[in-house]
Formats: structure tokens, C-alpha cells, sequence
């Protein structure tokens, strides 16, 4: 069946791998469409993040959505349901799964990181757990979006955003545009956005945010000087750590979601101390999917409009290359491996 390979930096191709096989106790999933995410954009462009390199012609993707493929009784699924793939596998038996931090299971089996091959691929084969049913009426790019939702709703929670707090969201990805909808709705006073590419900038501004600016020296001007109460940095920027201690007031919150380029922050220590800022990092998402389904379903989160281009298999290395250099407007490129069944 065809797949997605990256061979290395900025080389995306067509290529073929075998049908899973047939495994007891296992859910085989046609997929119907599989986001392009910050994390594949890392192995297209530097070939891997920190110890996960690509060594060998790599399967990306794991924000995914596809059709059950047979009747599988015992699990409640039916052939041809639409559902979500949760595309991470933990363990369940380490201290960490045991302590609810499923995110950072250190045996985690993870859809599309090196070496496990992902789900931008015609068919694959995931554990019961992963599979997460949707509602009849989401359509293929709903369901998809779920995964990027469901890490912005991880690193909202981590944040523990207060009644009428000021907030800036630095980086205007799909995961930013996200969290700048989330932080109007958990009650933030004033919610700012920064990034550098204009058309994701105006995107924060149409789904909530109330400026946003191209650098993060905005925020000075937007606060009479006095910084934010909260930074969530959703950016692929070295310089991302410095930018959101310098946009946290003194005593203010910073939460890290962004995976900066070349695996390093560059921050000056002394601001973080004299600022006596709370830092967190936040890694993936935990059991979140359910919120993450109300949100949509409901009409809370626009994921939708995030959505702006879908690209075959075999032109994929498009898709990588529009989202990459944030050309034709680029948000969100979601990969479709054949017509399906249900709207797109």
C-alpha cells in the first residue's frame, strides 16, 4: 500500500510498505486523513528531534482519522465508523502511568516517531485504547483535529489560566490558534497573540485574540510595561523560552509547548530568576480527547477554519513544503490517502 516516506531534510517521497497484518486484539483503521504537526515539520527540515532521528526512509504522522475496518463487536465499533486514533500507546504499569502522567510514560508507543512509522499510509493497525469514536456528524477534518485540540487542552491545564488574567499565546500555529480560543474560554481578561507570519497573525485576531503583533515587544505596549500574567509559548524558535520571560510580568506564568529548532532554548537565567517566574514544559496530552470532542462538538473551538489545505499521498512533499516556509496561507495541511466515505 502507498505511504509517505521522509528520506531526510526536505526530502518527502512516495513509496510502498506492506498491510499490517492481521494481530489478535488489535484494531485495523483505513486512514481518512493525517494532519501535517510542528513535530513532522522538525524530521522534514532537521531530520529528527533530539534523540529521535530518522536513520532510515520514515513513515511520518499522528494526528490521525480513519474508518474501522471490520466489525469488531466486543469494542463497540462498527466497519466503516468514523473514529480519532490517540496516537500515543503507554505502557499503564510504570510509576509515571500510574501516577496519571500517561504523557510521559517512558515506554510510550508513539504513531510517527522514530522508529515506529506513523499514519500517513492508506492502512494501519492500533491498540483498542487508541481508538476514539466521534460523533456521527464530525466530518474527516474534525476529527483529525482533535489531536492538536487535545495538546493545546494539555498545556491550558498546565497553565491553570485565572478569572480576567491577561494572556499572549507566542506562535500562531494550528496548536496557538487553539490555545489563544482556549484561554477566551477559561475566562482570561485580555488575550494577545504574537507570530511573525502575517496571515497567522490575522487568524489569531479572527478566532478571538484581541491585537496580535509580529514581535513579542508588543506586549509591553498592549500592558503599560508590566508583562502578562500568563505566556503560553507555542513556537519552533530557539529564542521562544527568552521571548516569553521577557513577556511574563514579575511573578508571572510560562508554560512551554513549542519544540524549538535545533533542540535548544537560548534564555537569559538571570530574568527567569529575577522575575521569579513559574515555568512549565508540557509534553503531548493526557486523557483529554473526551474534552477535546464537547469543545467541537459544541462549538466552542473553531478547528475548521485552522484547516486549510489537503494534499494526496503523493503529494505530500507539498504540503510539507507550504506549511514549512508558511506559504499560500498554510495552517493546517491534512494528508488524505483516498476519497472516503464522509465529508471531508
Amino acid at each position: 500500500m502507498r505511504a509517505t516516506f521522509i528520506h531526510g531534510i526536505r526530502d518527502v517521497r512516495l513509496g510502498e510498505v506492506e498491510p499490517p497484518p492481521p494481530r489478535e486484539g488489535m484494531v485495523t483503521i483505513r486512514v481518512a486523513g493525517c494532519g501535517i504537526c510542528g513535530s513532522d515539520l522538525h524530521y522534514f527540515l532537521e531530520g529528527g528531534i533530539g534523540s529521535a532521528q530518522i536513520h532510515n526512509p520514515f513513515v511520518p504522522g499522528h494526528e490521525l482519522a480513519g474508518w474501522v475496518a471490520q466489525d469488531y463487536p466486543a469494542l463497540g465499533l462498527s466497519k466503516g465508523q468514523l473514529v480519532a486514533v490517540d496516537p500515543a500507546h503507554a505502557c499503564g504499569h510504570c510509576e509515571w502511568c500510574h501516577r496519571g502522567h500517561v504523557n510521559l510514560c517512558p515506554f510510550v508507543e508513539f504513531l510517527g516517531a522514530p522508529p515506529l512509522h506513523g499514519a500517513m499510509v492508506e492502512q494501519l493497525s492500533v491498540y483498542p485504547d487508541q481508538v476514539v469514536p466521534v460523533p456521527r456528524a464530525f466530518s474527516v477534518r474534525r476529527a483529525v483535529m482533535l489531536e492538536p485540540l487535545g495538546v493545546a487542552v494539555h498545556a491550558m491545564d498546565l497553565a491553570r489560566t485565572r478569572l480576567q488574567e491577561t494572556v499572549v499565546v507566542l506562535g500562531c500555529g494550528p496548536i496557538g490558534l487553539c490555545l489563544v480560543q482556549l484561554a477566551r474560554l477559561a475566562g482570561a481578561d485580555r488575550v494577545f497573540a504574537v507570530d511573525p507570519v502575517a496571515y497567522r497573525a490575522e487568524a489569531a485576531r479572527r478566532l478571538g485574540a484581541h491585537d496580535a503583533a509580529p514581535t513579542f515587544a508588543a506586549v509591553a505596549e498592549w500592558t503599560g510595561n508590566r508583562g502578562v500574567d500568563l505566556v503560553i509559548e507555542a513556537t519552533n524558535s530557539p529564542e521562544g523560552f527568552h521571548h516569553a520571560a521577557e513577556a511574563a510580568r514579575i511573578g508571572g506564568r510560562v508554560v512551554l509547548a513549542g519544540i524549538p529548532e535545533g533542540d535548544r532554548y537560548s534564555v537569559p537565567a538571570a530574568l527567569c530568576r529575577r522575575k521569579g517566574l513559574k515555568i512549565k514544559l508540557s509534553r503531548r496530552m493526557g486523557h483529554v480527547y473526551p474534552r477535546a470532542i464537547r469543545l467541537v462538538a459544541e462549538g466552542a473551538v473553531d478547528v475548521d477554519s485552522i484547516v486549510t489545505h489537503r494534499f494526496d499521498l503523493a503529494d505530500a512533499a507539498e504540503g510539507f513544503r507550504l506549511q514549512a516556509d508558511c506559504q499560500d496561507g498554510a495552517l493546517k495541511s491534512i494528508i488524505v490517502p483516498g476519497e472516503g466515505d464522509s465529508p471531508f
